[in-house]
Protein backbone atom coordinates (compact mmCIF):
# COMPACT_ATOMS: atom_id res chain seq x y z
CA UNK A 1 0.00 0.00 0.00
CA UNK A 2 1.32 3.41 -0.95
CA UNK A 3 1.54 6.00 1.83
CA UNK A 4 -0.23 9.20 1.04
CA UNK A 5 -0.27 12.73 2.33
CA UNK A 6 -2.56 12.65 5.40
CA UNK A 7 -3.60 16.25 4.74
CA UNK A 8 -5.19 15.31 1.40
CA UNK A 9 -8.68 13.77 1.39
CA UNK A 10 -7.91 11.57 -1.64
CA UNK A 11 -4.99 9.74 -3.21
CA UNK A 12 -4.71 12.51 -5.81
CA UNK A 13 -2.39 15.44 -5.32
CA UNK A 14 -5.06 18.09 -5.83
CA UNK A 15 -4.63 20.97 -3.43
CA UNK A 16 -7.54 23.24 -2.52
CA UNK A 17 -7.85 26.53 -4.34
CA UNK A 18 -5.74 29.10 -2.56
CA UNK A 19 -7.30 31.26 -1.44
CA UNK A 20 -10.68 29.55 -1.26
CA UNK A 21 -13.43 31.71 -2.75
CA UNK A 22 -15.33 33.48 0.02
CA UNK A 23 -18.53 31.44 -0.55
CA UNK A 24 -16.55 28.21 -0.22
CA UNK A 25 -14.71 29.40 2.88
CA UNK A 26 -18.06 30.45 4.40
CA UNK A 27 -19.58 27.03 3.57
CA UNK A 28 -16.62 25.26 5.19
CA UNK A 29 -16.99 27.42 8.32
CA UNK A 30 -20.68 26.51 8.46
CA UNK A 31 -19.82 22.80 8.19
CA UNK A 32 -17.27 23.16 10.97
CA UNK A 33 -19.84 24.95 13.14
CA UNK A 34 -22.73 22.51 12.51
CA UNK A 35 -20.86 19.21 12.07
CA UNK A 36 -17.61 19.83 13.91
CA UNK A 37 -15.71 19.02 10.70
CA UNK A 38 -15.49 19.74 6.99
CA UNK A 39 -16.45 16.48 5.27
CA UNK A 40 -13.60 15.14 3.20
CA UNK A 41 -15.87 14.86 0.19
CA UNK A 42 -16.11 18.67 0.24
CA UNK A 43 -12.39 19.06 0.81
CA UNK A 44 -11.80 16.72 -2.15
CA UNK A 45 -13.71 19.04 -4.48
CA UNK A 46 -12.06 22.22 -3.12
CA UNK A 47 -9.40 22.19 -5.86
CA UNK A 48 -12.16 23.27 -8.28
CA UNK A 49 -14.72 25.51 -6.55
CA UNK A 50 -17.10 25.34 -9.54
CA UNK A 51 -17.21 21.53 -9.22
CA UNK A 52 -17.72 21.84 -5.46
CA UNK A 53 -20.65 24.23 -6.03
CA UNK A 54 -22.27 21.83 -8.51
CA UNK A 55 -21.76 18.86 -6.17
CA UNK A 56 -23.13 20.65 -3.10
CA UNK A 57 -26.10 22.09 -5.00
CA UNK A 58 -27.16 18.62 -6.14
CA UNK A 59 -26.45 17.04 -2.74
CA UNK A 60 -28.34 19.74 -0.83
CA UNK A 61 -31.32 19.52 -3.19
CA UNK A 62 -31.55 15.73 -2.98
CA UNK A 63 -30.73 15.20 0.68
CA UNK A 64 -32.11 18.34 2.34
CA UNK A 65 -34.70 19.72 -0.09
CA UNK A 66 -38.45 19.23 -0.21
CA UNK A 67 -39.39 15.59 -0.57
CA UNK A 68 -41.97 13.05 0.52
CA UNK A 69 -38.96 11.08 1.78
CA UNK A 70 -37.66 11.84 5.25
CA UNK A 71 -34.03 12.78 5.74
CA UNK A 72 -33.54 9.38 7.40
CA UNK A 73 -35.03 7.55 4.42
CA UNK A 74 -32.70 9.42 2.06
CA UNK A 75 -29.70 8.55 4.24
CA UNK A 76 -30.84 4.92 4.32
CA UNK A 77 -30.85 4.89 0.52
CA UNK A 78 -27.36 6.42 0.53
CA UNK A 79 -26.08 3.66 2.81
CA UNK A 80 -27.82 0.78 1.01
CA UNK A 81 -26.42 1.95 -2.35
CA UNK A 82 -22.98 2.59 -0.86
CA UNK A 83 -22.96 -0.81 0.78
CA UNK A 84 -23.84 -2.54 -2.50
CA UNK A 85 -21.02 -0.57 -4.15
CA UNK A 86 -18.66 -1.15 -1.21
CA UNK A 87 -17.88 2.55 -1.04
CA UNK A 88 -15.82 2.99 2.12
CA UNK A 89 -16.27 6.75 2.34
CA UNK A 90 -20.05 6.77 2.00
CA UNK A 91 -20.64 3.72 4.16
CA UNK A 92 -18.79 5.40 7.02
CA UNK A 93 -20.15 8.94 6.54
CA UNK A 94 -23.77 8.05 5.80
CA UNK A 95 -23.81 5.15 8.25
CA UNK A 96 -23.05 7.79 10.90
CA UNK A 97 -25.93 9.92 9.58
CA UNK A 98 -28.34 6.97 9.85
CA UNK A 99 -27.19 6.35 13.43
CA UNK A 100 -27.65 10.01 14.28
CA UNK A 101 -31.01 10.58 12.58
CA UNK A 102 -32.57 7.32 13.77
CA UNK A 103 -31.15 7.34 17.30
CA UNK A 104 -30.51 3.64 16.67
CA UNK A 105 -26.81 2.81 16.33
CA UNK A 106 -27.71 -0.77 15.39
CA UNK A 107 -29.68 0.50 12.38
CA UNK A 108 -26.64 2.33 11.02
CA UNK A 109 -24.51 -0.79 11.47
CA UNK A 110 -27.08 -3.08 9.85
CA UNK A 111 -27.50 -0.69 6.92
CA UNK A 112 -23.76 -0.78 6.22
CA UNK A 113 -23.40 -4.55 6.62
CA UNK A 114 -26.67 -5.95 5.28
CA UNK A 115 -29.80 -3.80 5.36
CA UNK A 116 -31.97 -6.92 5.10
CA UNK A 117 -31.20 -7.83 8.73
CA UNK A 118 -32.37 -4.43 10.00
CA UNK A 119 -35.72 -3.92 11.64
CA UNK A 120 -37.46 -2.01 8.84
CA UNK A 121 -41.00 -1.05 7.95
CA UNK A 122 -42.52 -2.50 4.75
CA UNK A 123 -42.20 1.00 3.24
CA UNK A 124 -38.45 1.18 4.02
CA UNK A 125 -37.90 -2.37 2.76
CA UNK A 126 -39.63 -1.62 -0.58
CA UNK A 127 -37.61 1.60 -0.97
CA UNK A 128 -34.29 -0.15 -0.31
CA UNK A 129 -35.11 -3.09 -2.59
CA UNK A 130 -35.72 -0.61 -5.41
CA UNK A 131 -32.54 1.38 -4.67
CA UNK A 132 -30.48 -1.80 -4.55
CA UNK A 133 -31.96 -3.07 -7.81
CA UNK A 134 -31.13 0.29 -9.42
CA UNK A 135 -27.56 -0.13 -8.19
CA UNK A 136 -26.99 -3.73 -9.19
CA UNK A 137 -29.24 -4.17 -12.23
CA UNK A 138 -30.95 -0.93 -13.28
CA UNK A 139 -31.67 -2.38 -16.72
CA UNK A 140 -33.98 -4.92 -15.05
CA UNK A 141 -36.33 -2.36 -13.48
CA UNK A 142 -39.86 -2.86 -14.72
CA UNK A 143 -43.27 -1.36 -14.05
CA UNK A 144 -43.84 -3.95 -11.31
CA UNK A 145 -40.89 -2.46 -9.37
CA UNK A 146 -42.54 0.98 -9.44
CA UNK A 147 -45.91 -0.60 -8.62
CA UNK A 148 -44.38 -2.22 -5.52
CA UNK A 149 -43.30 1.24 -4.36
CA UNK A 150 -46.79 2.62 -4.94
CA UNK A 151 -48.29 -0.25 -2.92
CA UNK A 152 -45.87 0.65 -0.11
CA UNK A 153 -47.31 4.17 -0.08
CA UNK A 154 -44.91 6.10 -2.29
CA UNK A 155 -46.19 8.68 -4.77
CA UNK A 156 -44.73 9.02 -8.23
CA UNK A 157 -42.81 12.07 -6.99
CA UNK A 158 -41.41 9.94 -4.15
CA UNK A 159 -40.34 7.29 -6.68
CA UNK A 160 -38.50 10.02 -8.61
CA UNK A 161 -36.75 11.08 -5.40
CA UNK A 162 -35.79 7.50 -4.51
CA UNK A 163 -34.31 7.08 -7.99
CA UNK A 164 -32.54 10.46 -7.85
CA UNK A 165 -30.91 9.78 -4.46
CA UNK A 166 -29.87 6.27 -5.53
CA UNK A 167 -28.47 7.63 -8.81
CA UNK A 168 -26.51 10.37 -7.05
CA UNK A 169 -24.90 7.92 -4.65
CA UNK A 170 -24.04 5.50 -7.42
CA UNK A 171 -22.11 8.35 -9.06
CA UNK A 172 -20.47 9.59 -5.87
CA UNK A 173 -19.55 6.05 -4.77
CA UNK A 174 -17.69 5.49 -8.00
CA UNK A 175 -15.90 8.82 -7.70
CA UNK A 176 -14.97 8.24 -4.05
CA UNK A 177 -13.63 4.76 -4.81
CA UNK A 178 -11.72 5.92 -7.90
CA UNK A 179 -9.83 8.62 -5.99
CA UNK A 180 -9.50 6.67 -2.71
CA UNK A 181 -11.49 9.24 -0.73
CA UNK A 182 -10.92 8.79 3.00
CA UNK A 183 -13.78 9.27 5.45
CA UNK A 184 -13.17 11.77 8.21
CA UNK A 185 -12.02 9.84 11.30
CA UNK A 186 -14.67 11.62 13.40
CA UNK A 187 -17.47 9.75 11.60
CA UNK A 188 -16.45 6.46 13.21
CA UNK A 189 -17.40 7.61 16.70
CA UNK A 190 -20.54 9.61 15.87
CA UNK A 191 -23.91 8.68 17.37
CA UNK A 192 -22.75 5.53 19.14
Amino acid sequence: MTRRDPDLPTALNLLPADPLPEDTAKYFRLCEEKLGLVPNVLRAYAFAPEKLRAFTAMYNDLMLGDSGLSKLEREMIAVAVSSANRCWYCQVAHGAAVRQLSGRPELGEAMVMNWRVAELSPRERAMLEFAEKMTLASHRIEEEDRAALRRAGFSDRDIWDIAAVASFFNMTNRMASAVAMEPNPEYHAMAR
